[in-house]
């Protein structure tokens, strides 16, 4: 392990079992630019204190830029320091010599931690929210090549009533558009905060925490979040051990995961040959090792699988910091893997998913098999009757008669003569009721959607 932030009161090695045991730098590199971004920020906060130099900022300043570029263009890391925050400080060292000793005057790695992963959180909301709409634009496209397209809907996995396809799709378009608002709201709401130290705060006590802040951002930054405020902290204490916005964003990633998970088992379901709705492209299915005839919706397959990991990953931080006293404590260092893990698979999964869904061909000659289905017109029969002055419940107890008659005797409601259909009603028409089973009929009988 390389030259340790911490150590003058041990008089003794630290075991390497220990050392092992206790290093992160191996995942948490990926705050390597954030961090190296609030060092730039305590640079001035140090000069403006009077800690530092107008000089020896300036060769910090230097010395954290270089580290910077080397880490975007080579991004190489040595995994032998015990994390990232010991690795600048090392590679600054080398830059700068013992000027680098001065940078951590006033500043704690439990208050480092923080500020770099809420920018690091910013930064992956940001590029999720460009990634959700474009999962949202390949459907409304899909919704625009099948402009017309009638399926049956389904409840309990059965079929209950005719809808439009591009109403069942925009379902999903309505489930991303809560999912980026959740995440706005929550990146929103991330205050970046210095000065918390360990915990109690710092010597420093008036310090303009943004000045000269927009000058460092150039080249450091993923996207453009900001400007970027940062602040003094409201209460040090919380600001150190609080990670309510880590549960927060793997809880909204786990709900859009479930949203996806439930797409991809529509277009699992429509893509079997029972179904046959609709075809997948070859470029986003897998095939079989044994059986050569095989075509397996493998991308969906996994999309539907990974929701499960998301799941386990927000348990594992609640579980974490359920029973931790304030302030820090190490067990907090094990946000990070279930953070970036969720962060990395949903994106994946919009990025696919997306690719997928702009190739999908609707069968229709196999929908309109589907939609000969009388027992999808069955509600529009009761309503036929309630607009007859029977009331609802005796119209539902009718119809439902009348389904069972047809299913036992193996006659459709529509070739039953109107003699036997006045059996179950004197309200029945023939030639009226044949007319509701008309897809088209049904789905523009509804009044309440917005089209």
């Amino acid at each position: 392990m390389g030259k340790k932030m911490w150590g003058g009161r041990f008089s003794k090695k630290t075991d390497p079992l220990v050392e092992e045991f206790t290093r992160s730098i191996q995942y948490d590199k990926k705050l390597a630019i954030y961090d190296l971004l609030g060092s730039m920020i305590h640079v001035s906060i140090l000069q403006e204190a009077g800690y530092i130099t107008s000089k020896e900022s300036s060769r910090l300043l230097a010395g954290l830029k270089s580290i910077a570029k080397n880490i975007k263009t080579r991004k190489i890391i040595d995994n032998k320091y015990e994390d990232i925050h010991t690795y600048i400080q090392n590679e600054l060292q080398r830059k700068v010599a013992d000027i680098a000793l001065k940078l951590h005057t006033c500043r704690s790695r439990n208050d480092q931690v923080v500020f770099a992963t809420k920018l690091y959180c910013k930064d992956e909301i940001a590029i999720l929210k460009t990634e959700i709409l474009e999962l949202t634009k390949a459907l409304i496209h899909l919704v625009n090549k099948n402009k017309g397209i009638i399926i049956p809907g389904f409840t309990h996995m059965q079929h209950a009533q005719v809808v439009y396809l591009k109403d069942y799709l925009l379902a999903y378009t309505a489930m991303l558009k809560r999912d980026l608002i959740r995440l706005e709201s929550i990146s929103k709401n991330i205050e970046i905060t210095l000065g918390a130290g360990a915990l109690a705060g710092t010597p420093i006590i008036s310090v303009k925490y943004n000045v000269g802040l927009q000058k460092y951002l150039t080249g450091l930054s993923t996207l453009a979040i900001y400007p970027l405020k940062v602040k003094a902290v409201n209460n040090s204490i919380d600001a150190v051990s609080d990670r309510d916005f880590v549960i927060e964003i793997i809880s909204a990633l786990s709900i859009l995961a479930m949203h996806l998970s439930r797409l991809s088992e529509d277009l699992i379901i429509w893509s079997t040959k029972e179904f046959d709705f609709v075809e997948i492209d070859e470029a986003f299915c897998t095939g079989s090792s044994l059986m050569p005839q095989k075509k397996n919706p493998d991308v969906l397959e996994l999309i539907r699988g990974y929701a499960g990991r998301l799941y386990g990953n927000l348990v594992s931080v609640l579980t974490m910091m359920k029973g931790l006293p304030l302030a820090y404590n190490r067990d907090m260092q094990l946000d990070k893997e279930p953070l970036f893990d969720s962060f990395e698979i949903v994106s994946k999964e919009l990025r696919v998913l997306a690719g997928l869904i702009k190739t999908l061909k609707f069968n229709k000659a196999k929908i309109e098999q589907h939609l000969k289905d009388e027992s999808l017109y069955a509600t529009d029969l009761v309503y036929y009757l309630v607009n007859k002055k029977i009331p609802f419940k005796n119209a539902h107890t009718i119809v439902g008669k009348l389904v069972r008659y047809s299913l036992d005797s193996g006659i459709q409601i529509k070739d039953m003569p109107e003699s036997l259909l006045k059996k179950f009603s004197d309200k029945f028409v023939k030639k009226e009721i044949v007319k509701l089973f008309d897809p088209l009929v049904s789905v523009g009988s509804k009044k309440s959607i917005k089209r």
